[in-house]
């Protein structure tokens, strides 16, 4: 099933008109705590939040959140520790609708943790990440029926698992989409270029694959990286910039960034823009139209505190 041949989407129930599709994402679920300071501080500094709040992050969990709350019914598909941590991220997921059931549980190890300092001068943000937790297994996966889904979503973590679990869809549901996220440059990245249909590339990833030049032309390197990957539709996030889409046959194109009036909270941008863009695909969207939606929907979050609401927001704007 390419992208641009996606059957008719059945209502959903509710709200509004919107469609249904059954998503799968694999991929990193985490514990975040989050101090708002007026300004980043210098090393070696000592400055007081201005607050704090603990949140469930991770990736494929941050987009997912999204999915569901337009409308999708998602399943989220990694590991847990068996520790407190674990107990709150899998509530949090649950009562966003999100069903993990093919979640799995492994002894020893602690939950994935991430520790952010979000400015407000800027509204950046610097994580410190820690986990010891193996990711999800090919053999794991391989116990997840795929006629279930209509999509699956990929995190490019751990190469030669994931390649394995790419390989299992195309031979057993070769019609399935697939959409993979390329975040940063890790070894043996490579090997999971082949075999999805559309490629959401981070900043972070393009400098340091795409060598000089990247930054002054990402276009080009968007059309040195197609003939690398069998991928049909390329997209890189470029920050406050926008995001760059090439279509194979096509030629790279910059859709501007939407910023809000003031940038709040750019935590979870990139995952937003993910979840717009794989939302505007599976309603039936041209990629250039969807890749619109998911910009503008992410300059939406840029200006709001956290997810919650956002999906209620975007609706209200007409996205």
């Amino acid at each position: 099933m390419k992208l641009n041949q996606l059957p008719p989407i059945e209502p959903a129930p509710s709200p509004g008109n919107e469609t249904r599709r059954r998503i799968l994402g694999v991929g990193v679920a985490t514990l975040d705590l989050i101090n708002t300071v007026d300004a980043y501080p210098a090393e070696d500094a000592e400055v007081r939040a201005t607050g704090q709040r603990q949140a469930r992050g991770g990736n494929c969990a941050n987009t997912l959140t999204l999915l569901a709350d337009l409308g999708h019914a998602c399943t989220w598909a990694g590991t847990l520790a068996e520790d407190p941590g674990a107990d709150l991220i899998h509530a949090d997921l649950s009562a966003h609708g999100i069903d993990c059931t093919h979640a799995v549980r492994g002894p020893g190890g602690t939950s994935p943790s991430s520790y952010i300092t979000l400015s407000q001068a800027t509204g950046s943000r610097t994580i410190v990440h820690y986990r010891n937790l193996p990711d999800l297994s090919a053999a794991a996966f391989a116990r997840i029926p795929l006629r279930r889904f209509d999509w699956v979503h990929f995190e490019g973590r751990n190469p030669d698992e994931t390649r394995r679990m790419l390989e299992r869809c195309r031979r057993e549901a070769p019609k399935l989409p697939i959409s993979l996220e390329l975040e940063k440059p890790r070894p043996g990245i490579e090997a999971l270029l082949r075999g999805p249909d559309l490629l959401l590339i981070a900043r972070a990833f393009a400098p340091a694959d795409g060598g000089p030049g990247t930054a002054a032309d990402p276009g080009a390197w968007l059309t040195a990286l197609l003939p690398r990957t069998d991928a049909r539709v390329l997209v890189l996030g470029w920050g406050a910039q926008g995001a760059w889409l090439l279509e194979r046959g096509g030629v790279p194109r910059l859709v501007p960034a939407q910023p809000p009036d003031r940038v709040v909270d750019t935590l979870g941008a990139g995952d937003t823009l993910n979840a717009g863009m794989i939302d505007g695909l599976v309603r039936g969207l041209k990629a250039a139209d969807a890749l619109a939606q998911a910009v503008a929907l992410a300059g939406l979050k840029c200006g709001r505190t956290g997810f919650d609401g956002l999906a209620a927001a975007a609706r209200a704007r007409g996205l």
